[in-house]
């Protein structure tokens, strides 16, 4: 057992989630205890497997033609896994079912070049059906760099496109000094039974992330809110963010990569662990308004947790860890986990997909 697995399972014993067992494998953990979510799920496996590229960020949504639609990132392999940063553009696939292989569609939205606040590069996709609407939720940037890093918005009547490319970003970043002063990312998007409209977003205070390279965690990632009164903003940022902060229980604890979903009665998230539990797990959370929420618990183990898959090419330095978490509804309820994980047959990475029992 190695430092981060004897680390996961002791917070677990800790927050009576697990009993401890001695010498157990780690493919045993998605059968031990009462861990929630993540024992709920069911691994269907890779899809998405791309000569070429790495392919990250998978955003499902049913469509009216009752196919699986995915909005995903993909950037060149020759860029190696930091590529998403400077050269990824967001692309269209379809499939007959949740569980069958995808059909390349189409690039939806790629980086403009020139004085475009997505110059460089459009990532994160998270595609939501709004208003009659499709509303495709992204982040570019301008230089290649964090530091530019916005979400915009680009709507379509049908998910075939065409996409109406917004000129501006949606959100911007705070003032500097402001725990948000960095950037502007990594969205997750609500339509609140109000009626307003609310955009989780992520981000870091640049003081913080200066201060911190060279080691292996910059800066500290948490979530605010922004809400509006129209789908196309202004959104205006909530006082009391961020909504979501894990700095208070030290160790540099963090997290990012949130989706989150409003149920019958509680607002749920689902996001990548940095530190709390481990860096290779999810969380899950509840919150009664979307604001403050409860204690977490694993919304999903290592995926070798679930699979047995070959040893890591030394050049993929996340492999084993699901990032990007997004889920498929179908009649209204969540059927299906999709997120990203590093491997495959080329040796990139790809979706990888979860049936929710």
């Amino acid at each position: 057992m190695n430092r981060k697995e004897f680390l996961y399972r002791t917070s677990l014993f800790s927050a009576g989630l697990m009993m401890p067992v001695i010498g157990f494998s780690a493919s045993e953990i998605a059968g031990t205890g009462n861990t929630g979510f993540a024992d709920r799920l069911v691994p269907i496996g890779r899809r998405l497997q791309m000569d070429g590229y790495y392919v990250w960020c998978n955003s499902p949504i049913e469509g009216p033609d009752g196919k699986i639609h995915v909005f995903f990132s993909r950037w060149p392999a020759k860029e190696s896994m930091s590529g998403w940063i400077h050269d990824s553009e967001i692309c269209h696939a379809v499939a007959d079912n949740p569980e069958a292989p995808f059909r390349f569609v189409s690039v939806v939205l790629a980086p403009r070049g020139g004085d475009h606040w997505d110059a460089t590069t459009c990532h994160n996709p998270h595609i939501r059906y709004v208003d009659g609407k499709y509303c495709l939720f992204f982040m570019g940037n301008s230089n290649g760099k964090t530091n530019t890093k916005r979400i915009g918005l680009a709507t379509a009547s049908s998910l075939y496109g065409p996409w109406k490319r917004p000129d501006d970003p949606l959100l911007e970043a705070g003032e500097p000094g402001a725990w948000d002063d960095h950037c502007t990312t990594n969205p997750s998007f609500v339509k609140h039974p109000n009626g307003e409209y609310w955009l989780f977003y992520k981000s870091w205070n640049t003081g913080e992330y200066e201060r911190a390279k060279g080691k292996a965690v910059r800066g500290n990632r948490k979530y605010g809110l922004a809400v509006a009164k129209q789908l196309q903003g202004p959104y205006v940022k909530y006082e009391g963010n961020p909504v979501v902060d894990f700095s208070v229980r030290g160790g540099n604890a963090q997290f990012e990569d949130a989706f989150i979903w409003l149920g019958k009665d509680k607002f749920r998230m689902l996001a990548r662990d940095m530190g709390v539990f481990s860096d290779d797990v999810g969380l899950y959370m509840e919150s009664e308004d979307g604001i403050h929420w409860e204690e977490p618990s694993p919304g999903y183990h290592p995926l070798k947790a679930y699979v047995t898959e070959p040893p890591a090419p030394s050049y993929l330095k996340r492999y084993g860890r699901l990032e990007r978490p997004q889920v498929l509804f179908v009649n209204g309820k969540p059927a299906y986990l999709f997120t990203a994980a590093q491997g495959g047959k080329y040796g990139t990475s790809t979706s990888f997909v979860f049936k929710i029992k």
